[in-house]
């Protein structure tokens, strides 16, 4: 496997009901578990909310990550990411997606540099992030806000 290609990974087991246990790297197994509403135990965040928390961890790695290339400084970082699905689709109306109909996430930063270098930041990160990408590509409406802290 070539240096630039990073491989990713996780084992699964369904448990019981609508749970599963993901093992990733050496970490502590993931649980994965529906609402009581939903059919489920309510033992672990469903799927989708794990997609929620990936976007706002790959902004996490992303925006840091390209600051310092841009020698763009900021002190402070946080990130509030909503999502809506039509559950129509994942019971069986093959007329509605079954994945996130619209996600809004907000990145609040607290930075004293220009509103274009600011957006410039914005820009990147777009570019970049594999999981808002991902999101783009499959049809998902996204409405990103940055707001100064």
């Amino acid at each position: 496997m070539s240096a630039s290609i990073l491989e990713v990974a996780a084992q699964s087991e369904w448990k019981s009901g609508l749970q599963t246990h993901s093992q990733i790297r050496a970490f502590d197994a993931v649980v994965m578990d529906e609402p009581t509403e939903l059919g489920g135990e309510n033992q672990g965040p469903n799927p989708l909310e794990y997609l929620v928390a990936s976007l706002n961890g790959c902004k996490g790695v992303m925006i840091p990550l390209i600051a310092k290339e841009l020698k763009f400084e900021f002190s402070e970082l946080s990130f509030d990411t909503k999502g809506t699905v039509d559950l129509r689709g994942l019971m069986g109306d093959p007329s509605v997606s079954t994945h996130f109909q619209n996600l809004r996430f907000k990145v609040t930063i607290k930075t004293g540099e220009t509103d274009e270098r600011l957006k410039a930041l914005q820009n990147a990160v777009a570019e970049r992030c594999p999981v808002y990408n991902l999101l783009r590509d499959a049809g998902v409406s996204l409405q990103s806000e940055w707001v100064r802290a």
